[in-house]
């Protein structure tokens, strides 16, 4: 067996592939294997892998023969993978020399399920470090340890799969495959899933991974239909909290991190195309009404006023039959009825 496998998906990144495929270069091994996955590209990225294959150590590259989006690509990484480890790194982004090999020391000297990192985001010039938002490092805990409280940032408001590396054993158990199809928030029922589901994890700070933020191809920055997955993805997340033997201490976290999504898509509404603003709204008033209202009420009273009024305006948005309760049919006021989604 390998001892590492890096999944590396790219769609239609020609002009940064090279930043990306050189750094994996410089973090190289012979017991490494760097699985490039094409996600149906149609610009000058084919080229730039099938070249890789040739002349990158480890390198493998996988053709995908329809778009199926970061989650699906990196799906199609994790079925190929055959590494005792897994990391991901984006085709825009890139890693400083090294970085993996050190990553690996940290997660076989501490022998946990799995670790996080830092990570420096850059923008244009900029460059920033971005912290793990956990206290302890180079301390193994356990992971639901990372996920509360409700009211400050914790380790799954970080959801970067590519900040961090994991044992094979989480992919033997099925918590390292993404929900396939979602084009955006992939990440969130992920993130949320291996902190309730695996068993150790570490935070090991070292900020390797370089996040470039503002790429126009990127979905953070293209405001149309694919951007309202991220309701697909949290209402996954609150379906799964909900089936959870501790939903009654999670729900609280997961309900005011959806709220505070919705609010600030809502809140950029002028950003999207019309057809996709008046689905967005129309797609949150129903996210809101879907939620459990109790704890709704609770995460609403607990946010800043503007944030607090625009989702209290949206959950009063008239349904299509006029009604005007915040209630879904058949479902009781304040019941956690409203959490199976």
């Amino acid at each position: 067996m390998l001892k590492l496998s890096v999944v590396v998906p790219f769609y239609n990144v020609q002009t940064f592939a090279p930043d990306a495929l050189k750094s994996l270069e410089l973090n190289a091994r012979e017991d490494f294997e760097f699985l490039l996955v094409d996600d149906c590209s149609t610009d000058g990225t084919p080229e730039l892998l099938e070249r890789a294959a040739r002349e990158l150590p480890g390198a493998v590259h996988l053709r995908r023969d329809r778009n199926g989006g970061l989650a699906t690509a990196r799906n199609t990484g994790l079925d190929a993978a055959r590494g005792e480890y897994l990391a991901f790194l984006d085709g825009d982004d890139w890693l400083a020399p090294g970085h993996l090999a050190r990553t690996l020391a940290s997660i076989e000297a501490l022998n946990c399920d799995f670790v996080r990192n830092d990570h420096v985001q850059v923008t244009g010039r900029s460059r920033c470090v971005q912290r793990v938002p956990y206290g302890p490092q180079l301390v193994v805990g356990d992971p639901r340890a990372g996920i509360l409280p409700a009211s400050r940032a914790s380790c799954v408001d970080y959801p970067y799969a590519w900040a961090g590396m994991y044992h094979r054993r989480l992919l033997d158990r099925g918590l390292l495959h993404f929900t396939d199809g979602l084009r955006t928030a992939e990440d969130r029922p992920w993130i949320w899933r291996l902190h309730r589901r695996a068993r150790s994890f570490a935070a090991v700070g070292m900020p390797g991974i370089f996040y470039r933020r503002g790429v126009s191809t990127s979905l953070t920055q293209i405001k149309d239909e694919r951007q309202l997955d991220f309701i697909r993805a949290f209402d996954q997340v609150l379906s799964d909290t909900a089936a959870d033997p501790d939903s009654d201490l999670l729900l609280p976290k997961a309900v005011r991190t959806y709220c505070a999504i919705i609010a600030h898509h809502v809140g950029s509404i002028e950003r999207f195309e019309p057809a996709v603003a008046k689905k967005l709204r129309s797609m949150s008033t129903a996210a809101l009404r879907r939620m459990p209202q109790d704890v709704l009420d609770q995460a609403l009273n607990a946010m800043d006023v503007d944030r607090a009024g625009l989702l209290r305006r949206l959950r009063r948005r008239p349904t299509r039959t006029g009604s005007r309760t915040g209630t879904p049919a058949g479902t009781a006021p304040g019941t956690r009825a409203g959490a199976a989604l």
